[in-house]
């Protein structure tokens, strides 16, 4: 059966995750200190630990060094006493004067647990220090245990936490409890609180790392990686050559239809990558490095390093990159200062510039002038002309384009005027149309069917004289004193009293005194009333 001190230095083993002679060397360290603690027992007495975790025995073992002279008698024993506990003895020698069984008690208890930590803790960070030192740049599947204001803390495996501050964090991810991610190490510093660890989701080496677990080319070194530059969270830049003949760097990176490039995006969150062939020739490094856009021409300045891309006004801003980014990238990685410029700022157009002598267009007469003499000084060209060949003269040529203008001149002429001849007759018939439609309108107001009231009143327009149409304009002293005659309103005209807004008013239906009272008393002063 096994003993209580056995099960919990089993279990201290399995969490702690240290070597089994580790965690017992710690339990009787503290078995020790409670002994002198609870003894009284000075601290430099050497007391030692015999301990039986199958039994669950503990003893407590006293030693003292064999001298002829005593000075100190809690570490000291003189050789005729050390005779009579061992015949064997001799100076010089530590020899055990006391052996007995201890029990803990609960003060006891506490002391020793209190120490046991410690010595477990100081355990642990020299075996992270041992484990990690070393393995600088290798990734890790980590585990985020806790997320704070600045930092993440992240389990590397094995309870090792490791500290991911705000500028080793990717600016476009959320990090969440719990979360696996893969990260690199990039420290690791022994402090006074114990090794610390940082961990990095931003820095070059996890692409360059993530390539070689993607690529079996680069992890074989058939393809190397010759510079990374990486903006995280948005885009990086991978410069790769081939270190054998017959294998294409790039196309070893991709994989077939980007399979393997999209393992990398997809560990980085969305992040592009730009895999370029290296090139130890700088200007076609450059022109590559630059990519997606195409440079035409690089000039280099090789003391300054100073290269200027001249590319096209259409891939200009595709060179420069959003703020500037796919130009800082470029100029990273190939180490060069890259301006980039376009076609007219280096090589610009002669629209504005003056024509020279030597730059003056010649004019058609000029320029046949100059064929014929060439033509006739050459034996070559020159041959007999038979009878049947027409033979065609410049004026003619030129009186048959002129007849032909003239045609197209009066037929365009022509065609105009006909057009406006046609708008005309639109416009005629439209307004014709329009005054057809008013008449019968008019008609229709004063020859309605009125009320039984108004039979006799009601008058026909065709009865109305032709004086009532020529109505004189009103004068300004008509306006206080009107004379007689003189028609301002439709009531002035006799047969018309009372206005056409009476008729139409008699048309429509007549409202009941009923109705009336019935809004009088829906207000709200009848409501007030009742």
């Amino acid at each position: 059966m096994k003993s209580e001190i056995d099960i919990a230095l089993k279990q201290l083993v399995a969490e702690r995750n240290l070597p089994p002679d580790t965690v017992i060397s710690a339990f009787t360290a503290g078995l020790i200190s409670a002994y002198k603690k609870e003894s009284i027992t000075p601290e430099s007495q050497n007391v030692s630990v015999k301990l039986d975790p199958t039994q669950g025995d503990v003893t407590i073992i006293i030693r003292k060094e064999v001298v002829h002279d005593v000075s100190d008698t809690d570490l000291e024993i003189a050789f005729s006493d050390a005779q009579t506990l061992d015949e064997s003895a001799s100076i010089g020698d530590m020899i055990v004067t006391k052996s007995m069984p201890y029990e803990l008690g609960r003060i006891a208890a506490q002391t020793a647990r209190q120490v046991m930590m410690q010595r477990l803790r100081e355990a642990e960070r020299e075996f992270v220090l041992a484990e990690y030192s070393g393995r600088e740049n290798d990734i890790f599947l980590a585990t985020i245990l806790r997320v704070e204001q600045r930092v993440v803390i992240v389990d590397l495996g094995n309870s090792t936490e490791a500290v991911m501050p705000k500028q080793e964090q990717v600016f476009s991810e959320r990090y969440r409890q719990g979360q696996k991610m893969k990260v690199v190490l990039k420290s690791v510093e022994n402090s006074a609180k114990g090794p610390e660890l940082t961990a990095s989701r931003s820095d070059s080496n996890l692409v360059r790392k993530l390539f070689e677990m993607e690529v079996p080319e680069i992890f074989n070194g058939a393809v190397e990686i010759m510079d990374i530059t990486r903006e995280a969270g948005s885009r990086s830049k991978v410069a790769v050559r081939a270190k054998q003949s017959g294998v294409d760097p790039v196309g070893s990176c991709v994989g077939l239809r980007g399979i393997r490039i999209q393992n990398v995006v997809n560990e980085l969150h969305g992040e592009k990558i730009d895999v370029i062939e290296w090139d130890s020739d700088p200007s076609v490094f450059i022109s590559r490095a630059l990519s997606p856009a195409q440079a035409q021409r690089i000039i280099l300045d090789h003391p300054e390093k100073i290269a200027i891309a001249v590319v096209s006004d259409q891939h200009l801003s595709l060179a420069i990159g959003k703020e500037g980014q796919n130009a800082r990238l470029a100029a990273r990685l190939t180490g060069w200062r890259v301006d980039i410029k376009g076609v007219e700022e280096v090589d610009p157009t002669l629209q504005d510039k003056p024509l020279e002598d030597s730059e003056i267009i010649p004019t058609d007469s000029e320029l046949v002038e100059d064929i014929i003499p060439q033509i006739n000084d050459s034996e070559e060209i020159l041959e007999p002309i038979s009878e049947e060949t027409p033979v065609v003269e410049v004026s003619e040529i030129v009186d048959e384009s002129i007849v032909l203008e003239s045609e197209i001149e009066s037929t365009e002429e022509e065609v105009t005027e006909e057009v406006a001849q046609e708008k005309v007759e639109i416009n005629e018939e439209f307004v014709a149309s329009e005054a057809e439609v008013a008449q019968q309108a008019i008609e229709e107001e004063f020859h309605g069917s009125p009320t039984s009231d108004e039979n006799d009143s009601a008058t026909s327009l065709h009865d109305i004289e032709d004086d009532v149409w020529s109505v004189n304009r009103a004068k300004k002293s008509a306006i206080q004193e009107p004379e007689d005659g003189a028609i301002r309103f439709a009531e002035d005209i006799e047969g018309l009293r009372g206005g056409v807004t009476v008729r139409r008013g008699s048309r429509g239906r007549r409202e009941n005194p009923r109705d009336d009272a019935k809004k009088r008393r829906n207000t709200k002063a009848g409501r007030k009333r009742r």
